[in-house]
């Protein structure tokens, strides 16, 4: 029986580096999601539409679907604002809802072999209190208001019933080329001094105290769901994934700057979110003079520019606690992919600029 994946949530960060991952491995690839991923254009990948808020048409679509033996799901209900969020009862309810809308009629209809689910540095309490450094997979569930939970209890049970196998990943910070999705950073810094200079300034920090952060290609995160797709030591496991090193904004912010052609600044604490919105009409006279895609600011940063103000530390006098986690499982199951992240967030950069989508 030859493997077969269905992403789910492919117009994401993960679901479009998944989808692109398995294609280029040579697996079938059907993409789900509500709208459709331009980014997989070239990738020779079905697309089916579907809505996982809609239980009864997902149910249609799943019993059309034939021959799945894999998922990657990677499908996220957010509120507007983004952080708020996290912790509201009804977001909480919907995403677990949007995963049991899938995998309950998609396993009457497939021999499903493997699932992978996503979920994030939140499972280990980084916005109720301080996490563990670094935070490692072996760690004692941190129990607060998340959807991670719900998912996992259900996932666990049901791969237990309809006897497949699943893998958790856990991404930290990721960067990669989608635009007007909800976390990705480099639309929104794209956007930032795009804006700051046609006002003639220069590209200032504009977070506030200084601090060692993580993240991690999205192209990383693609390859490790084909990694524990194909490989029976991921199976049942969690794993924590980084480029494998720790960065500094500030530190990486000339670079940011010459990526993007545009005068470095000294640091001017303001908050992104803010700042970008409040500018639509420069931004479509950016547009027209740079002859761009014709998005609008919000076409372009989603609910990112919020994340920006979040991962900036904007408005912070003391440094947050240290978000690190532990890599070390997963490159001793046998994936050791790693990514220079200051390289990382200005190759996508400058595939923004290249696609047209910032100047």
């Amino acid at each position: 029986m030859q493997n077969k994946v269905l992403v789910v949530g492919a117009s994401g960060l993960v679901g479009t580096a998944a989808a692109i991952s398995f294609a280029r491995a040579g697996w079938p690839v059907v993409a789900a999601s509500r709208r459709y991923p331009q980014l997989l254009d070239d990738a020779n990948i079905e697309f089916v539409a579907m809505d996982l808020q809609d239980k009864e048409a997902c149910a249609e679509i799943c019993q059309k679907l034939t021959g799945i033996t894999h998922v990657v799901y990677t499908a996220v209900y957010e509120l507007p604002g983004l952080v708020d969020g996290w912790s509201n009862p009804n977001q909480i309810r919907t995403n677990a809802r949007m995963l049991e809308n899938l995998l309950g009629p998609l396993a009457h209809c497939n021999q499903l072999q493997h699932v992978t689910l996503l979920q994030g540095t939140k499972a280990y309490g980084a916005m109720v209190g301080p996490m563990r450094v670094p935070a490692r997979e072996s760690q004692t569930r941190v129990d607060h208001p998340n959807f991670y939970w719900l998912q996992e209890d259900f996932l666990r049970d049901h791969a237990k019933y309809h006897d497949y196998n699943f893998t958790i990943l856990r991404p930290q910070m990721i960067v990669g080329p989608n635009h007007g999705v909800v976390m990705n950073l480099p639309p929104v810094v794209g956007v930032y001094a795009a804006l700051r200079q046609a006002e003639g300034l220069p590209l200032a920090f504009p977070g506030g105290v200084d601090r060692a952060m993580e993240a991690v290609d999205a192209r990383l995160v693609g390859d490790a769901c084909l990694w524990a797709a194909g490989n029976e030591c991921a199976a049942g496991e969690t794993y924590n994934l980084t480029n494998g090193e720790v960065f500094s904004w500030r530190d990486m912010w000339p670079a940011i700057a010459q990526a993007l052609d545009v005068p470095l600044g000294e640091d001017e604490p303001l908050s992104v979110a803010e700042y970008v919105l409040q500018r639509e009409d420069l931004w479509q006279v950016i547009v027209a003079r740079h002859d761009l895609v014709p998005n609008t600011l919000e076409q372009i940063v989603g609910e990112s520019h919020h994340y920006a103000d979040l991962c900036f530390a904007f408005g912070a006098n003391d440094a947050p606690p240290p978000i690190f986690v532990s890599t070390v499982k997963i490159h001793q199951a046998g994936f050791n992919q790693t990514y220079n992240s200051e390289e990382s967030f200005c190759y996508w950069l400058r595939d923004l600029r290249y696609r047209r989508i910032i100047p």
